[in-house]
């Protein structure tokens, strides 16, 4: 068995409120007023109150310092946007990695894998060794990099994870997932960009994964299953472009997750002594409003079943690979010594497109 036994979240310190952020994409999109009508309606229905940025200029309309003033004039290249990520995703990497950390009584000297997930960059010598350094891990920590796997990559690092805890009891697993999406704002008038631009953000988040649960509240990792659903294998797409990384998000994705939501959840449930109706918490990424309206209409679950996802929605927007586990996290913070044994299944879903669960029980020790 192996438990999360601590999570992390940070996030950068400019945090927009949403209203702004669509004043900055009327005149960055340079949309006629129908257009701008639109893109603000999409905006108001997002469920998203506020975002965070490592750049500031969402949050004005002039005195831009990465985007040009004459937003008419072409957006910066990948490259550029490429070294803002080398620049600030070590920094808020550190800074997530220490708030798990701090949590247990480990010396960042025990932690003997490190697993950085990440799809808005990437640089050679990488992310994971700026985290050996900054956080003083041992030089010959075990290093796994998860790139370009989009929202569902965490479930990824934890199977990863899960493995390491069961050939080693002694693994300490540290497992880093930042995404600095607001770097791929891309400015064409297409229904892709207007979508994509009203949801998703940067954080980031770090967990501690362990053979052992430690005193408080642990989440134990009993079961995975993913799938593939290729009938929506265009509906959501991640690409290198020539002016940052370009995002293809069709509305059809609910529809899709909608259709194989309740076999997902039936086939991580089989085998496992518990029905749906045994889960007590559920934690799904929150993709978007209708893709939490998807989960609750496949399942026939209430909204307060999953009141942290529609949370940090609302208070993060997606900012795609950290976003589930910043629902955990939350989930976790509201736990007590009475949950002890209780279930949560979780979800996500990225390109393919693929459908992640897994099922974790609460342990309080």
């Amino acid at each position: 068995m192996s438990y999360i036994t601590a999570i992390g979240v940070t996030n950068p310190i400019t945090r927009i409120a949403q209203p702004a952020i669509a004043d900055f994409m009327v005149q960055a999109m340079q949309l006629n007023d129908n257009d701008a009508r639109k893109l603000k309606t999409l905006f108001r229905a997002s469920g998203i109150a506020h975002r965070h940025s490592v750049l500031d200029d969402y949050a004005r309309l002039s005195d831009f310092t990465f985007y040009p003033n004459n937003l008419k004039h072409s957006l910066p290249g990948t490259k550029a946007r490429v070294e803002l990520y080398q620049k600030h995703a070590p920094l808020l990497s550190t800074q997530a990695a220490h708030v798990a950390i701090k949590q247990t009584s480990l010396s960042p000297t025990e932690v003997t894998h490190l697993i950085t997930i990440s799809c808005t960059g990437m640089y050679a010598p990488g992310l994971d060794i700026d985290l050996i350094k900054l956080l003083k891990l041992r030089t010959d920590v075990q290093r796994t990099c998860i790139n370009f796997m989009g929202c569902y990559a965490a479930f990824n690092g934890l199977r990863l994870a899960d493995s390491f805890c069961k050939a080693n009891p002694q693994a300490r697993v540290l497992i880093v997932c930042t995404e600095l999406c607001s770097l791929h704002f891309q400015n064409e008038n297409t229904d892709d960009n207007l979508l994509a631009n009203a949801l998703f953000a940067d954080g980031s988040a770090a967990m501690l994964v362990e053979a052992t649960p430690r005193p408080g509240i642990n989440l134990s990792l009993e079961k995975f299953h993913s799938d593939l659903a290729f009938e929506g294998e265009n509906d959501m797409a991640w690409r290198i472009g020539d002016s940052g990384f370009e995002m293809q998000l069709s509305s059809y994705v609910p529809a899709v997750v909608n259709a194989g939501m309740r076999q997902l959840a039936d086939k991580l449930l089989d085998g496992s002594n518990y029905s749906l109706r045994d889960i007590n918490y559920f934690a799904p990424h929150p993709g978007g409003l209708k893709i939490l309206s998807a989960i609750e209409s496949a399942l026939e679950i209430p909204k307060h079943q999953h009141k942290q996802a529609y949370e940090v929605l609302n208070q993060y927007g997606n900012m795609s690979s950290p976003t589930v586990v910043f629902v955990l996290y939350e989930l976790m913070k509201s736990l007590t010594t009475t949950d002890d044994k209780k279930t949560i299944m979780s979800f996500a879903f990225g390109p393919g497109l693929t459908l992640e669960s897994m099922l974790l029980k609460i342990c309080s020790r």
